[in-house]
């Protein structure tokens, strides 16, 4: 099928369903573009609950949808690849934590938002890579556990001179950044602002002038006087960043950092999602609500 024609079949279909679609900062191109709006993880949950629509087409990856789902129960929420995973978030379950909990029982238990719902219901609060610093520097607790990111762990240990009891996970796209990718750009645009995302190794966070998530990234890259950038995180960034600033220039810090799960939607992918109202993604009440008090705690504090 053209791509115009495809294009002009989904927005049809989404008038006709009362939905919207929303796609993560990583997805193809051509998603992004069709998208009704673009943005990190929670920010476009956030987005889903607010929207008086009834239907939810989320662009992203299994957690993301299922993040939606909790804090909108009462919405339809599609994803259209449900094989479209996050490697890292399935790095832990629900038992890891409970064990984790078990070693440290007087331990409060700090969980990235990148994790499924079931242990986001083990949690006592939810972060994200954007109030994770913030988050950690207001609590007490002389014991806190964080999951399940080790690097974003590092980096928010760093930032608020706290130890913190971090799971072995990370993201296998980050980890693909090198050190010597950064220099190798510098030494191409020496005059390029270096940002990166806070789940890179820390030695690429080192390198940086500014560690962002990617909802920081959008805005740093708009405010600053910098014409030039060099983007320590998945590729997909800098179709956004680019759209967004037509008249700076954005360099990925590798190539090779490609997520093979956010570019499983496609065109065809949203189209059929909308036209067969699937796959369906829910939560059940009982982890719902478990998970909704962890996310409702990150509010607070944050």
């Amino acid at each position: 099928m053209p791509h115009k024609e495809m294009v002009q079949k989904i927005d049809r279909l989404r008038k006709e369903r009362n939905a919207v679609i929303l796609a993560h900062n990583y997805q193809l191109p051509e998603v992004q573009d069709i998208a009704d709006h673009c943005g990190d993880s929670l920010e476009l949950s956030r987005i889903a609950a607010k929207s008086d629509k009834r239907v939810i087409v989320f662009c992203g990856v299994y957690f993301m949808a299922e993040t939606a789902s909790i804090l909108c129960p009462d919405k339809t929420i599609l994803i259209p690849d449900p094989m479209a995973g996050c490697p890292m978030a399935n790095m832990i379950d629900a038992e890891d934590v409970r064990q984790l909990k078990a070693r440290h029982p007087k331990a409060i238990v700090v969980g990235y938002v990148n994790t499924p719902a079931d242990v986001k219901a083990e949690l006592d609060i939810c972060c994200t890579s954007t109030n994770a610093v913030d988050i950690i520097s207001k609590l007490k607790n002389e014991e806190i556990i964080f999951v399940p990111d080790k690097y974003l762990a590092d980096y928010v240990s760093k930032k608020t001179n706290k130890r913190l009891i971090a799971w072995e996970g990370y993201c296998p796209t980050h980890v693909k950044i090198l050190p010597e990718d950064i220099i190798k750009k510098v030494r191409q645009h020496p005059g390029a602002k270096v940002m990166v995302h806070p789940e890179c190794r820390p030695e690429v966070v080192e390198l940086a002038d500014e560690v962002l998530s990617t909802g920081k990234m959008c805005a740093f890259a708009k405010k600053s006087s910098a014409k030039e950038f060099i983007v320590g995180t998945e590729a997909g960034m800098i179709h956004r960043l680019q759209k967004d600033n037509p008249d700076k220039k954005f360099y990925p810090a590798s190539e090779n950092a490609v997520c093979p799960n956010m570019k499983r939607t496609t065109l065809e992918k949203v189209l059929w999602s909308l036209e067969e109202n699937k796959t369906v993604v829910s939560v059940s009440d009982d982890i719902r609500r478990r998970a909704r008090r962890a996310i409702d705690k990150m509010v607070e504090l944050a």
